[in-house]
């Protein structure tokens, strides 16, 4: 398998940049510098829906991610149904959700898109998504 060019940047690395989380934000930072060197940095509305509840205005989070060189995507019709096949998975072994989380969406537009996911939450992607290329610390 080639090494992917392009990043899906989960929710979690955003908010430690945007809320300058004292224990992450500067890795997350060096990792969006490190890869955005590399490629595109993807996010999708998934992404966008999980950071917007720390904004009252849609104007302010635009605002916040101006300086990020982020790319959207649109979340691809293959990654909804791979999303709901991972959250089969998930509910087989007990999980309690009554729907696909957004975790499932995230790692399925990454593996349909071909890219890698940088995200601090690596442990729910390895378990439904184990041929997910990773950054993860």
């Amino acid at each position: 398998m080639s090494k992917p060019t392009a990043t899906l940047v989960d929710s979690c690395i955003l908010i430690d940049v945007l809320a300058n989380d004292a224990r992450w934000a500067d890795w997350s930072l060096d990792q969006l510098a490190r890869l955005g060197s590399q490629g595109a940095l993807v996010i999708n509305p998934i992404i966008l829906a999980e950071v917007s509840p720390r904004f009252e205005r849609a104007a302010d989070l635009e605002t916040a991610l101006a300086d990020l060189p982020l790319v959207r995507e649109a979340l691809p019709w293959d990654a909804a149904f791979l999303a709901g096949q991972a959250f089969k998975v998930y509910r087989q072994a007990q999980g309690a959700k009554t729907s696909p989380m957004p975790d499932f969406y995230i790692g399925a537009h990454a593996l349909v898109g071909g890219m890698q996911l940088l995200t601090r939450d690596a442990a729910r992607y390895r378990s439904y998504f184990p041929n997910l290329p990773l950054v993860a610390p």
